[in-house]
């Protein structure tokens, strides 16, 4: 069986695809099949999310590359950027996963954040879309536009160890 477990940039020839949920591609371990139908297993470090277009390096030289699967999602959009951003807020609250669109939110499929949504005055739409969630703060592995010009900077410093604080600590 091909096992796939280290992700590599670049290749000249891509000899498969695997094409997963956002669920699966978060998980370390995990059997699969490939397009062509034959099985694959993924051993990745524990935290690795393998991201739509991804290239992964098998235990017998062969470049295969993931491919996200069209999911039942939710496409949340507003009338005013200010109306996104409290519909953000909220979805972050939550700790929902959320992917930021251009003028859009897409979270996964989810009827009482769909009725809040909407409460918050967003339209909100059903779509079997890819979804690429915001890796977070801390997290690693997505990329923007522009991301080009500092590819490996963290969008916020990455502590060694992170103190909570809470109202009753004194200053």
């Amino acid at each position: 069986m091909l096992t796939l477990h280290t992700k590599t940039e670049k290749a000249e020839k891509i000899d498969g695809q695997l094409i997963l949920p956002y669920e699966l591609r978060e998980k370390s371990r995990l059997r699969a099949n490939l397009v062509s139908g034959e099985d694959v297993a993924v051993f990745t470090v524990r935290g690795t999310v393998m991201r739509d277009g991804d290239l992964m390096l098998g235990n017998d030289g062969r470049i295969i590359q993931v491919m996200a699967a069209p999911e039942p999602t939710y496409k949340v959009e507003c009338d005013h950027a200010f109306a996104l951003l409290r519909c953000a807020f909220h979805l972050g609250n939550r700790h929902t996963q959320a992917q930021l669109g251009d003028g859009f939110l897409r979270i996964r499929k989810d009827p009482v954040l769909k009725e809040m949504l909407q409460g918050l005055g967003a339209k909100v739409s059903e779509e079997m879309a890819s979804f690429e969630p915001e890796a977070g703060a801390y997290g690693g592995g997505h990329h923007h536009a522009g991301d080009e010009m500092h590819p490996h900077n963290p969008l916020a410093p990455i502590p060694l160890r992170q103190r909570i604080h809470r109202p009753s600590d004194k200053a």
